[in-house]
């Protein structure tokens, strides 16, 4: 039988495609009106052809970009041999892959899991574990406003945005939120009935907002004096995304966590995460406390074992690459009044805007270049690792157009803004 593609023009290939969905999909995405076809290297494909330059990469997924070769020639050999296997027996991979994050992040441990929500909830049962092994009264979790961690039951308790966790309250019991900037508010907030704390190291849904280092070192002090484990989220902001392996290695001395969980990357689009931890928080989970049947499966850890060999080659250009965009951002910020702020570290990167942002967005689709608006007013750049300076250029262009167009936008926006006069 005949694909949709294969006999409908690509109009109307789109059309079939958002209907079909719309008639059997759960109506919870708030999807853009492009169907993708195909990809190659950093760029994508719809139906009819047109070509847009990615720099949102799947939330971060397509770090390689997209068909890189390594990852098709591993993907087909590994198809051809053994997809799943379950946990019940051993693979070649599962140990290879938990080495290559062990030496990268300077952790002891893994436990793979499907997502990076999975990852969370592992990490949380961890953390109950560990309190409850002290004293049952030891149950609390700390965490940061502003924060997201994953769409689950327990992802949820620990995300500092109501706007997430108010249609599925109550959630879990003991969890207390901070400000991001405010260490005095952190060290109240732990005590001896805190098991955990956890923190997205660069905060991204909530706008590419990176924690301080002397947030984090604060936190590390609090865990040690109370007995907690220290967790660090690396779903989005970490393997490679901010020009080192993971972000907490961004200081000096390393601010190492306890705990770190990360996913987007480290199959390519085959979904993975994976908890890391120490040997102090991996004794907290014993034989049959924790599982997954597809987690750390074949073909995904064979995925990420190539994924991780090209990193090590790639790491160096991800600096020069994320250095050279962030300068390029921050001369068009120069140039528009609406331009806030330009942050974030290697390629994660976010431009604030002082209005929505979406549709700059939408506006950018039409000009072929793929971005994402995220907590409203923050134009979030995920792009793959594989950038040239040259595609970097090409995207700079393409942003600058979309910001004079935007001025108008602004100019809307300051308007209505304006209070009414009194009369």
């Amino acid at each position: 039988m005949s694909s949709d593609s294969a006999v409908l023009p690509a109009q109307d290939v789109t059309q079939t495609i958002v209907e079909r969905e719309k008639q059997y999909l759960l109506q919870n995405y708030g999807r853009y009106p492009l169907a993708l076809d195909r990809g190659k290297g950093v760029y994508v494909y719809d139906f009819s052809g047109k070509r847009y330059l990615d720099l949102i990469t799947g939330i971060g997924v397509n770090a390689l970009g997209h068909a890189h070769p390594r990852v098709v020639k591993a993907i087909r050999e590994q198809a051809g041999k053994l997809i799943h296997c379950s946990n019940l027996y051993y693979h070649e991979y599962q140990g290879k892959l938990a080495e290559k994050v062990a030496r990268t992040s300077g952790l002891a441990r893994c436990f793979f899991s499907n997502s990076g929500t999975e990852a969370m909830e592992g990490a949380l049962k961890m953390v109950r574990s560990h309190g409850h092994r002290i004293n049952p009264a030891k149950f609390e979790i700390v965490a940061l406003e502003n924060s997201f961690h994953g769409r689950t039951i327990g992802a949820l308790s620990v995300t500092g945005q109501p706007k997430y966790r108010k249609d599925f309250e109550p959630l879990l019991p003991g969890v207390k939120f901070v400000p991001v900037r405010d260490d005095q508010k952190l060290e109240e907030a732990v005590n001896e009935r805190t098991a955990g704390i956890v923190i997205e190291v660069i905060q991204g849904e909530g706008g590419v907002y990176p924690i301080c280092e002397r947030m984090l070192r604060k936190a590390k002090q609090l865990s040690e004096r109370f007995d907690a484990l220290l967790v660090f989220d690396e779903i989005q902001c970490g393997v490679g995304r901010p020009g080192t392996y993971h972000a907490y290695q961004l200081f000096n001395p390393v601010i190492m966590p306890d705990v770190m969980i990360t996913a987007k990357p480290i199959a390519n689009g085959i979904p993975l995460g994976v908890i890391a931890c120490n040997e102090r928080a991996a004794t907290s989970i014993g034989p049959g406390m924790h599982g997954s049947t597809f987690g750390g499966g074949v073909l995904a850890c064979r995925v990420g074992c190539e994924f991780y060999d090209i990193l090590d080659e790639i790491l160096p250009q991800i600096n020069d690459r994320g250095a050279y965009f962030k300068l390029r951002l921050e001369e068009l910020a120069t140039k528009y009044k609406f331009i806030n702020e330009v942050r974030g570290f290697g390629l994660m990167l976010g431009v604030e805007l002082a209005m929505p942002g979406k549709q700059i967005v939408t506006d950018a689709i039409e000009a072929g270049l793929l971005i994402n608006c995220t907590h409203d007013t923050v134009i979030r750049f995920l792009p793959p690792f594989i950038i040239s300076r040259k595609e970097i250029d090409q995207a700079i262009r393409i942003l600058d157009k979309l910001f004079q167009r935007a001025t108008t936008y602004w100019q809307e926006y300051t308007c209505k803004s304006e209070p009414v006069p009194a009369h």
